[in-house]
């Protein structure tokens, strides 16, 4: 990341698409200030890390999983960037 231009936008992958269990949210919030070494915390966005489609090859998540994930994503940035 110490390679990304300035103002240039990173968007992090933390969240797994491929396990149901969550991540921990205070883990998450460190990795994004880990991230801050580098990029300006209003250039950085969090994701999971790829789409729901792999399911369809054998990762185990259900509807309601993905729901969570999204719902932990959602969450997490509203504590980290506000609203």
């Amino acid at each position: 990341m110490r390679f990304v231009p300035a103002g240039k936008r990173v968007v992090l992958g933390l969240v797994t698409s491929k396990k149901p269990e969550l991540e921990d949210k205070d883990e998450l919030k460190q990795k994004i200030q880990e991230a801050t070494k580098y990029v300006d915390l209003d250039n950085l966005a969090l994701s999971t890390q790829c789409g729901f489609a792999s399911t369809e090859e054998g990762n185990k998540l259900t509807e309601k999983d993905q729901e969570n994930k999204l719902k932990l994503v959602i969450e997490t940035a509203k504590e980290v960037w506000g609203d």
